[in-house]
């Protein structure tokens, strides 16, 4: 079962890809030579994008982040060994001079969300911080809605 999960070439990361190809981003897709191999690289703007699914990188507070009922012992550990190396990949990139954005999948699920995360990848490529997360909470008129 485990086999049919994909890593590269996923229906949020295409759609990430195809719209920041059409914005005018040119980018390098898994470079071998970048630690991590970060869904894309953006070598001119010295920056790697992350594609994680909000399932297996555990986006915290996330409603598809949940923890199966079986086994959960073994999803627990599982999921504490992807958050770390996360963390390490992260950490390294970032000593080796990269700014690091992680796009979860729950902001790339709607055309309309696809839309709204490029435009604020396309704010941080030029002059962002060192790194940037984007959720669907962090999506204007996608996220949680507070009461006024």
């Amino acid at each position: 079962m485990m086999s049919a999960v994909r890593g590269k070439n996923t229906k949020p990361e295409l759609a990430l890809r195809r719209a920041l190809h059409a914005r005018g981003f040119r980018f390098r897709l898994h470079a071998g030579k970048v630690h991590g191999r970060p869904d894309l690289v953006l070598p001119k703007y010295r920056a790697v994008v992350f594609v994680h699914g909000c399932f297996w990188h555990r986006h915290q507070g996330c409603r598809y982040a949940t923890i199966p009922s079986t086994r959960s012992e073994f999803w627990q550990a599982k999921f504490d060994a992807n958050v770390a190396r996360d963390s390490a990949v992260r950490r390294k990139l970032l000593e080796d001079g990269w700014r690091v954005a992680t796009v979860w999948e729950c902001a790339l699920r709607k055309q309309e969300q696809v839309g709204a995360s490029i435009g604020l990848l396309a704010v941080w490529l030029p002059v962002g911080p060192a790194t940037i997360e984007i959720g669907v909470s962090d999506i204007p008129h996608c996220g949680i809605i507070a009461a006024d």
